[in-house]
Parts: structure tokens; sequence; C-alpha cells
């Protein structure tokens, strides 16, 4: 379905305001325009991860959600989203549940508990195949605890349990691709989007997603303020700039096929994402400059892998 700006605006809000996340924070744009995506007919089942999202959200006993809720422990939003599809399953079999009347599960995460914690629920619910979207957005790093590195901090990222210094610059390891490893699993649809301009991507992506049937996919880079070290008010900016230089690209995978849903008219160099964040500061100082270089060499890597897929 296409995005349609004022139909949007027009639909009434299922994921309110009065949550407690911070200023800057793309979390609660993600889960009100996850929920846009839900048609206003059809009922939904939020299975939320331990995370900034579910301590914010949710605070026993006010809730910024209006469908049905259900907090998770950190590592098995999945299995619990299992839980509810195969529940969702028996009910409608024994007559208990209207026919007529859509229900769509609905997992989200951090990624601590989509990219590690939570990988093995995921993992599991993918190949079991249930009917389910997850919705991970990703802020690279685990922010609700003290921004500690997850597996989704990119390489160089200073964060509390590696942080730059003298001996350090930062996290050594490159961030592992969640994305392609769902589209390994054989998932119908696979989607990689974030909060950037307009919301036309993402709402396109989560809308096909939670109406294809089986186990899909959606990825979002989700920018955090205290975490990433810039000011709350460059959240659009902070997106623009990951998808212009590549760092992260905007494409959807559907059964199997690659489709590019972004491709910048002029690609930019990687120090424009990273320039923007205190967290890659100390890449920029005197004696560090192979970092900004190494950081380019492996974005223009996997951008042409990816564009060798799309071709």
């Amino acid at each position: 379905m296409a995005y349609n700006l004022k139909e949007e605006m027009n639909k009434p809000e299922r994921f309110h305001a009065g949550h407690r996340l911070c200023a800057g924070c793309g979390a609660g744009i993600v889960c009100r325009a996850m929920m846009r995506a839900v048609d206003p007919k059809d009922k939904a089942v939020i299975c939320n991860a331990t995370g900034c999202l579910e301590v914010s959200s949710f605070q026993y006993p006010y809730t910024a959600w209006e469908d049905s809720y259900i907090h998770t422990a950190f590592e098995n939003a999945s299995a619990t989203a299992s839980g509810v599809d195969a529940a969702y399953n028996v009910m409608r079999r024994r007559g208990r549940i209207d026919p007529e009347t859509k229900f769509k599960i609905l997992a989200i995460g951090g990624d601590g508990g989509t990219y590690d914690i939570g990988f093995q629920s995921l993992s599991g619910a993918l190949e079991r195949g249930h009917d389910f979207t997850y919705f991970c957005y990703d802020n690279n790093a685990y922010m609700n605890t003290g921004t500690q590195r997850s597996s989704a901090t990119p390489r160089f990222a200073s964060a509390t349990t590696t942080p730059a210094g003298a001996e350090s610059v930062g996290k050594k390891q490159v961030q592992k691709d969640l994305t392609q490893i769902v589209v390994s699993h054989g998932s119908p649809y696979v989607a990689q989007t974030t909060l950037f301009g307009t919301m036309k991507d993402f709402h396109e992506k989560a809308r096909r997603a939670i109406y294809t049937e089986g186990p899909t996919f959606v990825n979002v880079l989700t920018p955090c303020p205290r975490g990433w070290q810039y000011p709350a008010e460059d959240l659009i900016e902070i997106c623009k700039a990951a998808i212009d230089t590549c760092v992260w690209p905007l494409y959807e995978v559907v059964e199997g096929e690659y489709r590019l849903t972004y491709e910048p008219k002029k690609k930019l160099p990687v120090e424009e994402f990273m320039k923007r964040q205190g967290r890659f500061a100390h890449c920029f100082k005197s004696g560090n400059e192979w970092t900004i270089e190494a950081a380019q060499e492996y974005v223009d890597r996997k951008w042409e892998e990816l564009l060798e897929k799309c071709s």
C-alpha cells in the first residue's frame, strides 16, 4: 500500500505520547509508525523485550500502548510471540475468536535483545515459521543499562565497555550483519530501514512485513542521543547521514530477491556520519586517521556486496 501522509495522520493513535523515552530518541517514532502500519480494523499483540522501550512505555499501571502488550524477558520476545501465534491458532480452530477479526503479532526489541541475548529465540521462531513480525530498534548498544557495547555497535565506537583512550580506539570488531543472517533463515520478507526525511520507506516496509504471512523482520536504525552523543534535535540528520554514506543501506529482500529502496545521488564519505557523534570523536584526533580509512573500506566493501545482490 502506497504511503499517504494525510491518511496516516488521520489514523487513531495506537502508541501514545506521555512515555518516558529520552528527547531525541527514535524508538518512540518507530513504535508510533509501526502501529500506524497496522490496519485500524485489525487488532495487534505486542511482545516487547526488556530494554529502553519497555521501561519507558509501560510503567504499571500506566501504558503508552493501545493494543494488547506483553513485557517479556530480555531474551525471549520471539519465543513469546511464537506462543501467542500458537495460542491464536488454537483459539481460532475452537471458534473462540471471530474469524473475521485479524490479529497481527508484533515482537519488538533493541539490538541487545535482538542481535545478542534474544538471537536464539529469534532464530528458533524464524526456523519454525511462526506468523509474526519482529521489529528491531537498533541503537547500536545496550543503552538502557549505560551504553555497553553490543554486537551491533560499529567498529571504533566508544562505549562504556569499549572506551576510547590512550591504548584504545573503541570497539575492535565490526558490527554483526543481522539483516543478512535473518535472510539466510529463509524469511519471506526482510527489510532494513530508518527514520529519515519522511516515513514513507519505513511505513511501506512495515506494512509489507506485517501483512506478509510467515516470520518477517524489519531492522530499523534508531539513533540514541545519549549513547551516540549528538544533540537531540539532530535525529533526522543523523539518519540521513547514515544512508547517504551507505553506513546503513536501505533495502528489502522479498522471497530471496534483493531490492535496493534508496541509493544516494552522491555517496558521501563515512566521516560525514562519524563526525556528528561524540562516540567517534577520538577517530578525528591526530594519529587515528587510519580508523576513518578502515571504516570507509568496510562500508565500501559491504555496499558493493549489496549492489551485487540487488543487481
